[in-house]
């Protein structure tokens, strides 16, 4: 057997490795596959068939994780799609009557669950899906915490990363490549806070970033240590937010000042006048 052979002979087991493979993600037997994917896509729970017999019976039935009884969602009988009405895959539902597979299409949280296949052709055979699908993950905010505290260091500065809180949800600060702390809640109400405390140096070349993420989005912020760790620009911001009320208290002061100068100028003339009632009269 020439090279040239024995390289095909390789190459074929190769492929046919890749698609046993392929064949074993899509339908894993009796083992349960599992699927995480975002809301808005569409998924697709297949059989590993490429075709089925004429005379098969396939059956797709949905359960929540929680439910104690699957409900029949659609199913192929002798080669055509039968679908049933159920209001939570109104209209999303859509059946390979040659192959069995299952898509639902804009996929929501709602149609997290177990899904079961069962094809009858002359004995039952039944595989298992585990779906999650999560929502996409909100950017994080950083901001300054130093205006919250009596004392401001110049030789630190005091940062709060938050995000919105979600399922699987996690919050990180990253320094550069590596990952320094990271903080999740089960309290899907309460957002997701994670400080960071770093030192100022005028030689301080780290890069910091807040990255939000659950199995299937994240998403990045990057610190911008100039624009939130400036201590001249923090007092800039407060003199600014306090201008209005300097400009409010000088006018007030002003308009008493003025109230005060015509009351006194309008005493000093009254003398004045009756004094010269006082000569007429005479």
């Amino acid at each position: 057997m020439d090279y040239e052979n024995v390289t095909i002979l390789a190459g074929n087991r190769i492929l046919w490795t890749f698609l046993l493979l392929l064949c074993c993600l899509c339908a894993a037997g009796d083992d349960m596959v599992k699927l995480q994917e975002v809301e808005g896509t569409n998924i697709t729970l297949c059989t590993g068939r490429t075709g089925l017999q004429s005379d098969a019976h396939i059956l797709w039935f949905y359960g929540p994780e929680k439910a104690e009884e699957n409900t029949l969602i659609g199913q192929v009988l002798k080669g055509e799609t039968v679908p049933e009405i159920s209001e939570r895959f109104k209209e999303r539902l859509q059946l390979d009557r040659t192959s069995g597979a299952l898509t639902i299409r804009n996929v929501s949280r709602n149609h997290s669950g177990v899904y079961l296949i069962q094809v009858i052709a002359g004995r039952l055979k039944s595989w298992t899906f585990s779906v999650s699908v999560y929502a996409p993950v909100s950017t994080p905010v950083i901001r300054n915490e130093r205006g919250n505290r009596a004392i401001s260091s110049t030789e630190q500065c005091f940062l709060l990363c938050t995000v919105e809180n979600g399922e699987d949800v996690k919050l990180s600060w990253y320094r550069g490549n590596e990952r320094i702390s990271i903080t999740n809640n089960t309290d899907l109400s309460v957002p997701l806070n994670l400080p960071l405390q770093i030192q100022l140096h005028d030689n301080n070349t780290n890069t910091y970033t807040c990255v939000s993420a659950n199995p299937v989005s994240s998403k990045t912020t990057s610190l911008n240590i100039a624009q939130l760790c400036d201590h001249n620009s923090g007092q800039t911001d407060r003199s600014r937010s306090l201008l209005p009320v300097l400009i409010s208290v000088g006018v007030f002061v002003l308009l008493i000042i003025s109230v005060s100068v015509w009351l006194w100028l309008k005493k000093k003339k009254q003398p004045a006048h009756s004094a010269e009632r006082l000569t007429l009269e005479s």
